[in-house]
């Protein structure tokens, strides 16, 4: 048989309580006072101690997992260092090789000659051949557009294209424009453009502007 709670009883001991006399309480006054004091010390605890102290184990935790990663990162990069250094060289190659088909200078003209003997070749009959302004430079490289009119047949003018394609320089049609003529046969307008990479003297003079035009935004 359950024992029943006198509530009345335990207002009246709380309400009767000299809570400055601790000798007269009774035990239920002193068993709230202790519960109150064993919850109230790790609480305080808590607030003054242990949260700053779980907030560094939780900021640590987050580097260990930050430093596990670089390591593994750095780990992988050092297994495929080998295969790094060796596509290093293949593209190295690679630019070599692209470079190569870019005339210096000095080489221009005879590219220039090779376009227009493209042309000839092919019965094509110039009208139009000169550069349409300025260089433009690049990094390493310089370009120049070239407006083209030639009149000629369709076919003759598409193997044109394809003869230009096929030069060992690197030579690009743009802007291309096929109009009917008078005499039945097509006039065709259209910007060559050439590349040629820069000499050493040419390129220190890119990075002294560049460098300058640095200094002069700060």
């Amino acid at each position: 048989m359950a024992m029943a709670i006198d509530f009345k009883r335990i207002a009246d001991d709380f309400r009767n309580t000299n809570w400055r006399d601790p000798g007269t309480w009774t035990v239920l006054p002193k068993a709230v006072i202790l519960v109150a004091i064993l919850v109230a010390l790790p609480v305080a605890g808590y607030l003054l101690l242990w949260q700053d102290q779980l907030l560094e184990l939780e900021n640590a935790r987050s580097q260990e997992v930050k430093l596990k990663q670089d390591y593994v990162n750095k780990k992988r990069q050092a297994v495929n260092l080998d295969l790094h250094k060796q596509q290093l060289r293949e593209i190295d190659t690679q630019f070599g090789a692209l470079l190569k088909q870019l005339p210096n200078k000095s080489q221009m003209d005879a590219l220039l000659v090779d376009i227009n003997q493209a042309g000839l070749g092919r019965g094509l009959q110039f009208e139009l051949f000169k550069p349409a302004g300025r260089e433009i430079v690049r990094d390493f490289y310089a370009e120049l557009p070239i407006s083209v009119r030639v009149v000629g047949t369709y076919h003759d003018m598409g193997a044109f294209a394809s003869d230009v394609g096929q030069l060992s320089r690197i030579v690009t049609l743009n802007d291309v424009e096929i109009e009917t003529g008078k005499t039945g046969n097509l006039t065709m307008n259209v910007t060559a453009r050439t590349f040629r990479y820069l000499d050493e003297e040419e390129v220190a003079a890119q990075r002294k502007a560049a460098a300058g035009a640095r200094r002069g935004r700060r």
